[in-house]
C-alpha cells in the first residue's frame, strides 16, 4: 500500500506552525502576554509545530523512490 500519512500531517503542522509563529512575531511585547508572565506562547509553540512538521515531512520526502506515491 502506498499510503504515507507523514506528508499531509507534515504539511498541516508546518502550515499551522508558520501561522502561529507569525502571530507570535507580530504580537511581540503586547499587553496580552502580561497574563502569561511575559511568555510568548504563540511563538514558542509555533516553532515547536514547525519542527514537528519538518520531522514528519523530511523522511516522507526522502524515502526511496522519491516519494512519488
Amino acid at each position: 500500500m502506498g499510503l504515507d500519512l507523514r506528508k499531509p500531517i507534515g504539511y498541516f503542522f508546518l502550515l499551522l506552525g508558520v501561522i502561529l509563529t507569525g502571530q507570535g512575531l507580530l504580537t511581540r511585547g503586547a499587553a496580552m502576554y502580561a497574563k502569561s508572565l511575559g511568555i510568548n506562547i504563540n511563538l514558542i509553540w509555533g516553532i515547536v509545530l514547525i519542527v514537528f512538521g519538518l520531522l514528519m515531512l523530511i523522511p516522507a520526502l526522502l524515502r526511496k523512490g522519491g516519494g512519488g506515491k
